[in-house]
């Protein structure tokens, strides 16, 4: 890759710092060091997209095709310096970044094979007034960009504000997001392929209830994408 004199100079005038270990980042590196990139806590779930831990969390629930995450998120880990940087920061492009990186790791897995849409989970109105963006969309940007895949953020829509999940148990989780997504256009989606994208997964509930909503429409067949999976 090429470096211009002003992307150098800029870089030298106003650092840019890994985003998990603070170290300087080279003028060829985004958002992660090389070092933080080779030793991100992978969870390998693109080799087996039908059956691994994700995709059992949702089984019983809501009817999932593929399901994987980049990497494990532990809330105390440096690594989850990556989660908070991009929610609570106002660093939207680190979600473009790793959108990007997600992609191009997994896009021989198979998990974008006969996808016809992608679709960033929804903030309510309320909170990306707050926040200036949604990371969720951030990510989708990102992977449509590798994958040439269209991103379609006019299929669902929150409804509420229902505050944050961070402190809640399983039950709460699911109790908290439940009716808080409406399907706009169900006609539009019939017979679709979509891939469901968020930031990260812990008990799965969001993801479930904006598929739930999802799958009233007529033969949609939903999978899902998210930059971390909390272990259990």
């Amino acid at each position: 890759m090429k470096i211009s004199f002003w992307s150098r100079l800029l870089d030298l005038i106003s650092p840019r710092l890994c985003v998990v270990c603070g170290n300087r980042l080279a003028v060829t590196e985004e958002t992660l060091c090389s070092k933080c990139y080779l030793h991100l806590p992978r969870t390998d779930f693109g080799h087996n997209l039908y059956e691994n831990v994700m995709v059992k969390l949702f089984w019983g629930q809501i009817a999932i095709e593929k399901a994987t995450a980049l990497f494990y998120y532990e809330p105390h880990a440096e690594t989850a310096n990556i989660l908070y940087e991009l929610k609570y920061k106002n660093h939207p492009e680190i979600g473009v970044v790793m959108g990007r990186m997600m992609a191009k790791e997994l896009k021989n897995s198979g998990l974008f094979d006969d996808i016809d849409a992608i679709v960033p989970v929804p903030l309510a109105k309320k909170r990306e007034r707050q926040r200036g963006y949604n990371q969720s969309m951030e990510l989708a940007k990102g992977v449509s960009e590798v994958t040439g895949l269209p991103i379609d953020n006019h299929i669902v829509r929150r409804t509420k504000f229902v505050g944050s999940q961070t402190q809640r148990g399983r039950w709460e989780r699911n109790e908290n997001v439940e009716n808080v997504f409406e399907l706009i256009d169900g006609n539009n989606i019939s017979g679709k392929h979509l891939l469901l994208i968020d930031d990260v997964v812990t008990t799965g509930a969001t993801f479930v209830a904006c598929a739930k909503e999802m799958q009233k429409a007529s033969h949609v067949k939903i999978s899902v994408l998210a930059l971390g999976f909390a272990k259990s």
